[in-house]
């Protein structure tokens, strides 16, 4: 039969020490040759699970000890966790770059629609360190309105950025989703502009 205890003290240099169960009985003596080989030095507080036997003197002691590793229980990820976006986050940048090229090549959009994305972007950028900075200051802060303004109308690579580099606004559900939505909105917008359809719309005019 098999019990639970902590090693209540150990005398290294002279290899033995005293075993308190789990079950409040009195302290039972351990030898470290009742350890198994390479199973590292005994320390106290460490929490063992032992037989017992008894002694030539027919006191209890302690046999066949072993080390009780309690279960390493993960951290759970908060849901709102940046992480949970991070795979998002990381190719939305590149998988705009390769429509954006296509659509290029497609339907040659003039250049300085590249030019609003990169002046939108500084701007959504700072926006976003502006509302962190006043956040810890206790300040006036920027509207979520405003943010996602500034993204639908092409600073969404810089809030995307801003998000991960300053870790701003990267865990409210709520703004992430909205956020998201501003991103295929404009996403959806350029590709309908820069197409034959969208050309069609600025001649009628």
């Amino acid at each position: 039969m098999r019990f639970e205890g902590v090693i209540k003290s150990w005398n290294d240099e002279r290899g033995f020490g005293f075993i308190e169960p789990t079950r409040g009985e009195q302290e039972i003596f351990v030898h470290i040759k009742a350890f198994p080989q390479g199973a590292g030095r005994p320390q106290a507080g460490q929490r063992v699970s032992f037989e017992v036997e008894l002694g030539p003197r027919g006191k209890k002691r302690a046999r066949n000890v072993v080390a009780v590793r309690p279960a390493v229980r993960r951290p759970e990820r908060p849901r709102n966790s940046p992480i949970q976006w991070g795979t998002a986050s990381l190719f939305a940048i590149p998988m705009f770059l390769v429509v954006y090229l296509s659509v290029s090549l497609l339907w040659k959009p003039p250049l300085w629609f590249a030019l609003v994305y990169l002046v939108a972007s500084a701007i959504t950028f700072l926006a976003y360190a502006f509302d962190k900075s006043s956040a810890k200051r206790g300040a006036s802060r920027t509207s979520e309105g405003t943010l996602h303004t500034l993204s639908v109308v092409g600073g969404w690579p810089g809030a995307l950025l801003a998000q991960q580099l300053l870790r701003h606004k990267s865990v409210k559900t709520e703004f992430r989703s909205v956020f998201w939505g501003t991103v295929a909105t404009n996403v959806a917008a350029f590709i309908v502009v820069c197409s034959p359809i969208g050309s069609s719309l600025w001649a009628a005019q």
